[in-house]
C-alpha cells in the first residue's frame, strides 16, 4: 500500500476528486499525443520489502524506531502497512553494463544499513515472502503503521466487506479463518521489480510481463507456510487476492472483479486502457487534496504529477501493475511487477529479476503481439499453476504444447533469457551468474519453499508446531548472514533454536490443535471408544457452529460403568453425552501464559484445559503438554551442573 496525503472521505470530496482523476488521465492522453513520454529508454528499478522480528523469531513492531535511524538516506527507506515491515528502494538505473551486480550491490547496502539500525532498536532484519512465526493475533491494528492512510482504508474496505475479510486457501493443510481487518495482507513481504517501457510499446510489453510471470514465478517460490499451514508455493498470491477482497454476496453472484487481479484478458491498446477500465470497475475508495490540474500544468510547460490518478492506482492491485512517473524532468511509464517474493537471499532476489528483464527483452525482440500465439486463459492459468505447485506446475505454452515449469525453463525460457540479457550488452560474468543460480535452483528442484516443506517435514512432529517454525525461521535468518543462494541451504533442525523457552510462553504455542470432538447428542459409549482408540483422557464437546458446550473425561466413563455394573443391568436407552458431561469446565484462551495454566491446574485440582477463543473451541491443553517443557528444563539443569 503507498502512501499519500489523504481528504476526508464523502460524496462531495469524492466527486471533486473523481474529477482531479479523469482530468489526470485526460493529461496523460494529451502528453502521449505530443510524444512527451520518455522513449527509447529502459531503465529498471526494485522494491525490498523485510520483516522485522525480535530474539524469539517473532515479528516485533519496531518499525518507527527502525526508520528513525535511517535518517541519512532519505527516500530509500519507507513505512509498510504493519509496524513491523519496512521497505528499501532502490535508484533506478539503466538496463546495461553491469546493472545487475549494481544492483547487487545498491541491495547489500540498503539491507546491510537496516540490520545495522534494527540492532540499535533491539531487533533484526529477515528477507522471506511470509514469515514462518506469524501467529492472527500479530495482525491486530495496534499492529498496524501509525498513517491515516491505513487507517482510512481499513474503515473503508471493512465497511465494504461487513466488518470481516474471510480465508480459505487449500494446499498441503486447509487454512480457514476470519479477520476483521485488513492486516492480513500485512503477512506478505515483495521484491517489486520495475521496467521502464514507452507509451508505443507499452501494450505489447505489458502483455509479455504477463506471459513470463507464471515460469519466472515458478522459479521463484518462497513463501509456502501461512499461520503454521503449508499451503501454497507462493501462498502469498491466494493471501494478497483475499485479504483486500471487498466485494459483497451481490457483487460476487455477478462475478465482481477483485481488486487483486492479474487481469481478465490481454491488453489490446495501452496503458490508457488500463487506467480506463480500472477506474471503471474500482470504485474511489478515498480522496485527497487536489494539488493542481493536470491542464493546468501542462499549460504552464510543466510536466504534470498526476497525484490523484496514481493515488487511485495505488487502491487496485494488479500482479503487473502499469507507473507513471518522472525521472530527471521527463515523464515516463513503466510496468511494475508485484509477483515476486522476498527472499531467500539478495543472489537470489537478483537472479529473479535478472531472469524477468532477460525474457522481457527476449520475448520482446521475438513476439510482436502475444495475441496471436497465446490465449490469455492459459496465461492466467499458468500463473495460478505456479503459485501453487512451483516448478512442478504443468503449463501450457505457446503453440499449445503442455510442459512443466520445470521442463520449460531448463530448456527453452533460460537460453532465452540468457540471450535477451546479451542482447542489450550486459556484462557476460554477471549473466553467468545469475543465470546460473537460477539453472543451479530449478535443476535441483531447491526453491525456497521446497526448502522449507522439505525442512518441516524433516524435523516431523518433534516438538511443538511453534518449536519447528521457530527453528524454520530461525535457520532462515542464518543461511542469509552465510550468503549462499537458498538452493544450497542445509535443511532447518529443530536443535537450531537458539532458546526453546521462547516456545513454551503462551497457551496458544503448547496446546494441542488437532482435536477429536463429540456433540452433545452423541451417544457417550462412543466418547469411551474414542478414548481408547486415541489413547486420550478428555474430550472437548461442542455443537455444530463449534461453541464449546463440555468436557468428558476418562473418569467420568469409569464412574459411569462402575455404576452399570452395580445395578447388574446394561442400559436400555442409550446415554447422552450431554447427560454426563461437565457442563461448564474451567478453560483458558491461547493468550494466557503457561505458568498461569498451570496455576489454574493446580488450583482447581485438574488436569485439561479446553482452549477457547470468544466461544469457540481451538484447542486443548492437559498436564501432558507440559512434560517436553519440564523434560527441557530437567535437561538443562543437569547439563549446567
Amino acid at each position: 500500500m503507498e502512501t499519500q496525503d489523504v481528504g476526508e472521505r464523502g460524496g462531495s470530496n469524492l466527486r471533486t476528486f473523481m474529477q482531479a482523476v479523469l482530468e489526470d488521465l485526460q493529461g496523460l492522453e494529451r502528453m502521449m499525443e505530443s510524444g512527451m513520454i520518455e522513449r527509447g529508454v529502459r531503465r529498471i528499478g526494485a522494491e525490498q520489502e523485510l520483516f522485522l522480528v525480535d530474539d524469539a523469531w517473532q515479528p516485533v513492531a519496531r518499525q518507527s524506531e527502525v526508520l528513525a535511524g535511517l535518517v541519512g538516506a532519505p527516500g530509500a527507506y519507507t513505512p509498510e502497512l504493519a509496524r513491523f515491515n519496512i521497505e528499501a528502494n532502490l535508484e533506478p538505473q539503466s538496463l546495461s553494463g553491469r546493472c545487475l551486480s549494481g544492483m547487487h550491490k545498491e541491495l547489500d547496502g540498503l539491507v546491510m544499513n537496516a540490520r545495522a539500525a534494527a540492532q540499535e532498536a533491539g531487533c533484526r532484519v529477515l528477507m522471506c515472502g511470509i514469515l514462518p512465526t506469524l501467529h492472527q493475533e500479530d495482525l491486530g491494528l495496534d499492529s498496524m503503521a501509525d498513517i491515516e492512510r491505513y487507517r482510512q482504508l481499513n474503515r473503508i474496505m471493512s465497511d465494504m466487506c461487513g466488518g470481516q475479510f474471510e480465508f480459505l486457501i487449500k494446499g498441503l493443510d486447509e487454512l480457514r479463518v476470519e479477520h476483521d481487518n485488513v492486516m492480513m495482507e500485512a503477512c506478505n513481504t515483495s521484491f517489486q521489480l520495475h521496467f521502464q517501457v514507452s507509451d508505443l510499446e507499452f501494450a505489447n510489453l505489458y502483455n509479455l510481463a504477463q506471459l513470463v510471470t507464471a515460469p519466472v514465478l515458478a522459479a521463484a517460490v518462497n513463501s509456502p507456510v501461512l499461520l503454521q499451514h503449508r499451503l501454497w508455493h507462493e501462498t502469498r498470491v491466494a493471501l494478497f487476492t483475499q485479504s483486500l477482497d471487498v466485494r459483497n454476496a451481490t457483487q460476487m453472484a455477478r462475478n465482481v472483479r477483485q481488486r487483486v487481479t492479474f487481469g481478465e484478458r490481454w491488453v489490446q491498446d495501452g496503458v490508457l486502457e488500463i487506467f480506463r477500465e480500472d477506474l471503471s470497475r474500482f470504485r474511489l475508495l478515498i480522496g485527497g487534496d487536489r494539488k493542481g490540474g493536470a491542464f493546468e500544468a501542462l499549460d504552464r510547460g510543466e510536466i504534470p504529477t498526476l497525484d490523484a490518478l496514481r493515488m487511485h492506482n495505488g487502491t487496485v492491485y494488479r500482479w503487473n501493475r502499469p507507473c507513471y512517473g518522472i525521472s530527471d524532468g521527463k515523464p515516463h511509464l513503466r510496468i511494475e511487477n508485484r509477483v515476486l517474493p522476498a527472499g531467500p537471499t539478495i543472489e537470489d532476489e537478483v537472479a529473479n529479476a535478472a531472469f524477468f528483464f532477460g525474457l522481457m527483452i527476449a520475448f520482446g525482440e521475438e513476439l510482436d503481439d502475444v495475441r496471436r500465439v497465446m490465449d490469455f486463459d492459459d496465461a492466467k492459468g499458468n500463473f495460478m499453476a505456479a503459485a501453487r505447485y512451483g516448478l512442478s506446475a504443468e503449463m501450457r505454452w505457446l503453440g499449445n504444447q503442455r510442459v512443466s515449469a520445470r521442463d520449460l525453463i531448463l530448456s527453452d525460457l533460460l537460453p532465452k533469457a540468457r540471450k535477451g540479457l546479451e542482447h542489450k550488452g550486459l556484462d557476460s560474468a554477471d549473466i553467468d551468474r545469475y543465470m546460473g543460480v537460477i539453472d543451479e535452483r530449478v535443476s535441483s528442484g531447491r526453491t525456497g519453499a521446497q526448502w522449507a516443506l522439505d525442512s518441516l517435514a524433516r524435523m516431523g512432529t518433534r516438538g511443538t508446531p511453534d518449536e519447528r517454525h521457530r527453528a524454520l525461521t530461525s535457520a532462515m535468518y542464518a543461511r542469509q548472514a552465510a550468503g549462499l543462494p537458498g538452493h544450497r541451504w542445509a535443511p532447518a533442525d529443530l536443535d537450531e533454536i537458539t532458546d526453546w523457552r521462547h516456545s513454551f510462553r503462551t497457551v496458544g504455542q503448547i496446546m494441542s490443535r488437532d482435536l477429536f470432538t463429540l456433540h452433545p447428542e452423541d451417544v457417550i459409549d462412543l466418547a469411551a471408544s474414542l478414548m481408547d482408540w486415541e489413547h486420550i483422557r478428555y474430550v472437548p464437546v461442542e455443537d455444530d457452529g463449534g461453541k464449546l458446550c463440555g468436557l468428558v473425561s476418562q473418569r467420568m466413563i469409569l464412574r459411569l460403568l462402575i455404576k452399570r455394573q452395580a445395578s447388574r443391568a446394561a442400559a436400555e436407552e442409550p446415554i447422552a453425552v450431554k447427560e454426563v458431561m461437565i457442563l461448564e469446565p474451567i478453560i483458558v484462551s491461547p493468550k494466557h501464559t503457561t505458568l498461569e495454566a498451570m496455576r489454574i491446574m493446580r488450583e482447581h485440582k485438574i488436569s485439561c484445559l479446553p482452549v477457547v477463543e470468544g466461544e469457540r473451541l481451538v484447542g486443548i491443553i492437559t498436564e501432558h503438554d507440559f512434560i517436553d517443557a519440564s523434560a527441557k528444563l530437567l535437561e538443562e539443569t543437569l547439563r549446567d551442573d
